[in-house]
């Protein structure tokens, strides 16, 4: 738990302070990144003094063993929920990097750019412990995001569309 969230934080901390604000949305029930979002902004703010960011939480999509059917049922209710989110926010960016959470999120803007509302643009970061396989969320967003970066050659040759910059977390 909270490896995604540490991996995120490692690329957000490349970020210049034009990234302003940024929105954090996490499941419901993780515990652990909430804690860890507000340790790094605050040491962002004492870089760059004008840093704004918001934490958001969302059903889980999908929970650790949970049945394929079920989570259907899950991942719409999520997606459901992330909509007005979305629409309120109405991000120029999504940078995600895995959790399942992700993928209602980039669904709803999706939605959100197709009504002609917003168009975001998506950038997917799949985990550095993927090496050889793409995670869930990796495999569905693989067709949906404008960026695909992964950290691995042997999945560059696996995903064409993908982008490979190396280790970046």
């Amino acid at each position: 738990t909270g490896g995604h969230t540490t991996e995120i934080l490692r690329l957000l901390s490349c970020l210049s302070e034009s990234y302003s604000p940024r929105h954090y949305i996490f499941a419901d029930s993780d515990k652990m990144s909430e804690a860890k979002i507000r340790s790094f902004e605050q040491k962002r703010a004492e870089t760059f003094s004008n840093s704004q960011f918001t934490l958001d939480r969302i059903p889980r999509s999908r929970g650790v063993r949970q049945s394929w059917t079920s989570s259907v049922v899950t991942t719409l209710y999520s997606i459901l929920y992330s909509l007005p989110l979305t629409y309120k926010l109405k991000p120029d960016l999504i940078l995600c990097n895995g959790p399942g959470t992700c993928v209602p999120v980039c669904i709803s803007a999706l939605l959100l750019g197709l009504l002609g509302m917003k168009r975001a643009i998506i950038v997917y970061v799949e985990s550095i412990c993927r090496v050889e396989t793409l995670s869930l969320s990796g495999k569905i967003l693989y067709y949906f995001s404008d960026y695909f970066i992964v950290q691995w050659p042997d999945l560059k040759e696996k995903y064409p569309k993908s982008v490979y910059l190396g280790r970046i977390v």
